[in-house]
């Protein structure tokens, strides 16, 4: 499938196939493409806390996901938490912040770096999700994650179970200026 096609095709999938699970070799490569996106200055900050256990993954849906979020990923057999670490990606060495922007940069680079895992997984034959409303909180209690990286999403890996069409898109005269 050439480039095109591979964007073309993915879609943010809401219904999984529950008998077919996700090998952590296949979420490891699809993670070390992902690794392969530019960060600022090279400071892959970028985090990935992957959640494969059948346990893990129901304490994770239940006590971390809203639950309209959980019924979008209830048979999905992996979740993928992302997070960077906090106050490198747009800062200087001496910890103040190269432009205003400051810790927007880290969750720049994670969105490139997420951008890069979607595709791969969907070059895979994998479908995602990417979910940003859930319980920080209780995320960082169930995987130990510490205060110095930020929680940005949760993802859902696995087998799509429906076919969805493509949601309409905004015309590129409708976004764009030329000057």
């Amino acid at each position: 499938m050439d480039f095109t096609e591979l964007v073309a095709s993915r879609r943010s999938i809401r219904a999984y196939k529950a008998d077919k699970p996700v090998d952590n070799a296949t979420i490891s490569e699809i993670i070390g493409f992902a690794q392969q996106a530019p960060s600022w200055k090279n400071s892959q900050t970028g985090r990935y806390y992957a959640v494969t256990t059948p346990e893990k993954l129901a304490e994770i849906k239940e006590k971390a996901l809203p639950e309209f979020n959980r019924n979008n990923c209830k048979d999905a057999p992996a979740l993928i938490i992302t997070t960077f670490v906090k106050a490198r990606a747009g800062f200087e060495r001496d910890g103040s912040a190269t432009n205003e922007l400051g810790d927007e940069w880290g969750a720049y680079d994670l969105g490139l770096q997420n951008q890069l895992f979607i595709l791969k997984a969907r070059e895979l034959g994998l479908d995602t999700l990417i979910m940003g409303i859930r319980d920080e909180k209780a995320l960082r209690e169930a995987l130990s994650i510490p205060d110095t990286e930020e929680v940005v999403a949760v993802i859902s890996l696995g087998y799509r179970d429906i076919d969805p069409d493509m949601p309409k898109r905004k015309a590129t005269e409708d976004i764009v200026k030329f000057f």
